[in-house]
């Protein structure tokens, strides 16, 4: 017999409306516009760590976006002032207990915020969502001294490799040294900080700024990122943003050689991004939060198939 019902009970599906009424009327009450933008466009990001979903139309590829973020800095360019969306996002091959290939992401940009800033209104929103009693605010090097006992930034590849393989009991797979360090992030650091509630961990290495400004610190270069946590689970990802174009196209080109040597294809730059930053990007900070991984947390779900209506497989 085919599987036609939802997957979501009625209970969830509710929770989910009422947690949408209650995002709007949070950035209603901030005087932020809610905007659109297409989810189907030429380009898709470039970041190695992220596959978009592509549909080829018979003329040309298009890519289903891993997210907003490039169409909502257009808008930010052309003058839209502080700008959120809720949207659907793609990702390729990403499906378990916490990914769906499919999701519900809440994105947005606060001009003359930076990402300390943004971290608290983050921290206000989620604690409109969910029952919390606070947050805490973790710099990443900090946060592996304090869980490894490991100096992340200057520890050499071999030792990043022993450390590994502690944790996960052998010898981890062939990584470069960010992939290690993700690799302890999920296996060791999350695990560890899951007791803790809601944890923003601030200001990365230079390498995984992604799009965030770089600044430096004692000599070393770092990423005005944050990441926020919650029980462990990753939920938001936040920049000071950066907006010089020659310096991102660079960062773009980056990752499509970083590709290259993981074996990935390499994906076109999009250069209505780049046009609209050559115009000038407002000085700001964004975020990207997952709906549907808030809705885990808030409905104690132990999947994220529970708060979706139809997931990938019954799509």
């Amino acid at each position: 017999m085919t599987d036609w019902r939802p997957r979501a009970s009625l209970k969830a599906l509710r929770a989910r409306a009422r947690m949408l009424a209650d995002i709007r009327q949070f950035f209603y009450a901030r005087d932020v516009l809610e905007v659109e933008t297409p989810l189907l466009a030429t380009a898709g990001v470039t970041d190695p760590a992220l596959e978009p979903l592509c549909v080829h139309t018979g003329l040309e590829t298009r890519y289903l976006q891993t997210s907003p973020e490039y169409a909502m800095k257009r808008l930010l360019a052309a003058g839209s002032g502080d700008i959120y969306q809720i949207a659907k996002a793609f990702r390729a091959s990403e499906q378990g207990a916490r990914h769906n290939p499919e999701y519900t992401i809440l994105e947005w940009y606060r001009l003359g915020f930076d990402h300390h800033q943004l971290i608290r209104e983050v921290a206000e929103l989620l604690l409109c969502l969910l029952d919390r009693p606070g947050w805490q605010v973790w710099p990443w090097q900090q946060l592996f001294s304090h869980v490894l006992d490991l100096d992340a930034v200057r520890s050499s590849t071999p030792k990043l490799i022993a450390c590994a393989s502690a944790v996960l009991g052998h010898e981890p797979p062939h990584l470069d040294r960010d992939g290690l360090l993700d690799l302890l992030m999920s296996h060791a650091i999350e695990p560890a900080i899951a007791p803790w509630g809601m944890v923003f961990v601030v200001d990365y290495p230079a390498s995984q700024a992604a799009l965030a400004r770089r600044f430096e610190r004692d000599g070393t270069s770092w990423g005005a990122r944050f990441e926020c946590y919650v029980d462990g689970i990753e939920i938001a990802n936040g920049y000071w943003e950066a907006g010089d174009a020659d310096d991102l196209r660079a960062r773009f080109a980056v990752d499509n050689q970083i590709r290259e040597t993981r074996g990935l294809p390499t994906r076109p730059i999009d250069e209505r991004l780049l046009a609209a930053l050559e115009a000038g990007l407002p000085d700001c900070a964004g975020v990207a939060l997952g709906i549907d991984r808030v809705l885990m947390l808030q409905q104690n779900s132990e999947r994220i198939d529970d708060t979706l209506a139809f997931p990938w497989e019954l799509a």
